[in-house]
C-alpha cells in the first residue's frame, strides 16, 4: 500500500494500489462482480476534494460505499491505460487526464472530482499523473518541457504558476517523489537543496516548512 499525495486542504487523502483486496475473508470462487478471484483486484483513490473519490474496479466501489461516509461520492472507471495516479493529476479546479481517456471517463472524473478536465500530454508523455504534481497555488512538471509549452499548460491551468524540475537527485518522475497540498510538501529524501528551492518556490512554501522524507 503507497500513500502518495496529500488533498489541497489539511485533510490528509490518499490513492491506493494493491491486489488481493477483494480476497480477503471470501470463500466464495468468484468475486461479487462475477469475475474470477484469480483477477486482478485493484483501486486508486484520486481526490482533489476529500469528499469525492474514483474508484478503478466494481467490487472496490461496492466496499467503499459501505465502508465510507454517505456524503464520500464513489464511481466506478472501467477502463483505464493504467493506474488513475498515473493518468490523472488535480488540484481543486483542474485536472490533466491522459489524453487517450475516453469521453465517459472524462466525465466521471469531472463529475466526481468536480473540476474541469483536459486531455493533455507532458513533456510529450500521457502519464501526466507521473510527470506533474499540482496544487492550488502551483504545480511542477517533467524537466523537458519546454517554455512555450509551459506557457500554453498555465493558460489551460487558469495562468497557474509552473516550473520543470525534478526530485530525488535528478527523477523526472515527479509524482513519484513528491506529494504536495497548499500547506506543505513531502518528497523523497534524496531530493537535493537546489530541487527543494524549485519546489518552495513555485508552491509557495517559502513560510511554510517543507520536509524530505521518504515516500
Amino acid at each position: 500500500m503507497e500513500t502518495h499525495r496529500l488533498s489541497q486542504n489539511s485533510f490528509p487523502s490518499i490513492w491506493i494500489q494493491g491486489n488481493d483486496v477483494a480476497r480477503q475473508g471470501r470463500a466464495a470462487d468468484r468475486n461479487l462482480d462475477g469475475t474470477s478471484l484469480d483477477s486482478p483486484t485493484r483501486y486508486s483513490l484520486s481526490p482533489s476534494n476529500p469528499l469525492r473519490y474514483l474508484s478503478l474496479d466494481s467490487l472496490i466501489t461496492w466496499h467503499l460505499r459501505n465502508s465510507l461516509p454517505d456524503s464520500i461520492e464513489v464511481k466506478c472507471v472501467d477502463k483505464a491505460h493504467s493506474a488513475l495516479g498515473n493518468c490523472i493529476a488535480c488540484n481543486d479546479d483542474f485536472a490533466l487526464i491522459h489524453p487517450d481517456l475516453d469521453n465517459l471517463t472524462e466525465e466521471i472524473i469531472a463529475d466526481v472530482l468536480g473540476v474541469k478536465v483536459i486531455c493533455q500530454r507532458i513533456a510529450q508523455n500521457v502519464l501526466v499523473g507521473s510527470y506533474c504534481s499540482l496544487s492550488n497555488i502551483g504545480g511542477l512538471v517533467h524537466p523537458d518541457t519546454s517554455v512555450e509549452d509551459l506557457e500554453e499548460l498555465s493558460d489551460l491551468l487558469d495562468r497557474l504558476p509552473l516550473a520543470a524540475g525534478t526530485v530525488n537527485r535528478g527523477s523526472n518522475v515527479i509524482a513519484a517523489g513528491l506529494t504536495v497540498n497548499v500547506w506543505m510538501t513531502f518528497c523523497g529524501s534524496d531530493t537535493t537543496t537546489t530541487e527543494l528551492a524549485v519546489i518552495d518556490s513555485i508552491f509557495g512554501l517559502r513560510d511554510a516548512q517543507s520536509m524530505a522524507v521518504d515516500v
